[in-house]
């Protein structure tokens, strides 16, 4: 059996800036990230994969974050606490298809922009980030923070590098993503 192949990013600057056109021609401002203070995330040269996630597909991050990812889980591990991972890398491309999908599906573009980021803003595109769930929560839902797993991370997540993104009263002005957390060298 051959190992996946990393998923598809962005060859250049030129096909993400197409990419960023399609997103604001759907209607996400231009003005998007100078208002919600984000920047453009730039995909990383290599991925490695992480394993499998919660519906079986092969996650990837950059390398340095698997590796403190791998560590954190080990460290939740050792203290029972099981964090399962939801979802990392997105590419932009990907990303614009979840909005287009949402946008089919008849939400309007402020109320998608109130729970994800816009494609080419999300920390997902860095390979830097995780979505975390646990048994017994639902995952991607609120209810998270009310974990032992999420009491866990919020204790020592930091000794690993990673950060809660999106806490309640955010200053991007996105929803309270008590799953989100990004890694930082």
């Amino acid at each position: 059996m051959t190992a996946p192949a990393p998923p598809r990013r962005c060859r250049d600057a030129t096909e993400r800036d197409a990419l960023l056109e399609r997103a604001y021609a759907l209607g996400v401002p231009r003005d998007y990230g100078r208002v919600r203070q984000l920047r453009v995330q730039r995909e990383p040269a290599r991925l490695v994969s992480i394993g499998l996630d919660i519906h079986g597909r092969t996650q990837w991050l950059q390398p340095r974050a698997a590796r403190a990812l791998a560590a954190l889980r080990a460290s939740a591990t050792r203290d029972r606490v099981d964090l399962q991972i939801v979802s990392a890398f997105r590419s932009i491309e990907y990303q614009l298809g979840i909005l287009e999908r949402k946008l089919a599906a008849g939400q309007d573009i402020d109320q998608i922009l109130r729970v994800s980021a816009a494609p080419g803003y999300s920390e997902h595109h860095s390979g830097r980030c995780v979505d975390l769930t646990t048994p017994g929560y639902a995952v991607l839902e609120q209810e998270f923070e009310r974990s032992p797993a999420f009491g866990w991370l919020t204790t020592h997540a930091g000794r690993h590098g990673f950060t809660l993104s999106y806490p309640h009263g955010n200053h991007h002005g996105i929803a309270f993503e008590p799953w989100h957390w990004c890694w930082h060298a």
